[in-house]
């Protein structure tokens, strides 16, 4: 049986005067799964440049970009809290480009690398995005713990004051899901 080389990337922090162009890039590819399953949409960007920003200034924000070769590939949001060591994994992308070659995994693997203290992971993903729903149960072992839809919803969307927002294609129906490190 043939075995699939490993992809090796690093983590490198990301400057301020980068998020710009990092914000650019993490919507160019999230794009794709939106075009991908709604055909066009034209509301803006997704997430939106709000969404993006809030979690640049969340608090316990870290932003990486993942570099495989010197090259930035892809990019992650982190919100780690060092108090209770609940992180949460807010936005994570690879560039189009670079899909399909293990980058997302290395990266995952480099994330958890680098924050051993966790005890528990935490990210949500739209319902119809199911390369990243597939990924993060079936790749990197997180488990849906919470479906948010109309009948039960993200308490913290009410806070971020999403109804402004350009909304996502489909609502806001997203997956909760949980990665237990330590108990």
């Amino acid at each position: 049986m043939k075995t699939k080389k490993e992809t090796k990337v690093t983590l490198e922090l990301a400057e301020k005067s980068d998020l710009p162009e990092f914000r650019k890039k993490l919507q160019e590819a999230f794009a794709i799964a939106v075009i991908e399953t709604f055909g066009d949409y034209d509301d803006g960007p997704i997430p939106s440049d709000k969404d993006v920003q809030e979690s640049f200034d969340a608090p316990g924000a870290v932003v990486y970009h993942i570099v495989q070769d010197g090259k930035k590939v892809g990019g992650a949001v982190l919100r780690i809290d060092s108090e209770t060591h609940h992180n949460s994994l807010d936005l994570i992308y690879v560039s189009p480009e670079h899909h399909s070659h293990g980058i997302g995994l290395s990266a995952w693997k480099a994330i958890e690398a680098q924050y051993p203290d966790t005890v528990l992971w935490e990210t949500v993903t739209p319902y119809f995005e199911k390369r990243n729903i597939h990924f993060y149960v079936n790749k990197c072992g997180f488990q849906i713990v919470e479906f948010y839809n109309e009948h039960h919803s993200d308490p913290r969307m009410h806070h971020n004051g999403r109804e402004d927002d350009n909304p996502l294609p489909g609502g806001d129906d997203f997956f909760r899901f949980e990665k237990v490190m330590k108990t």
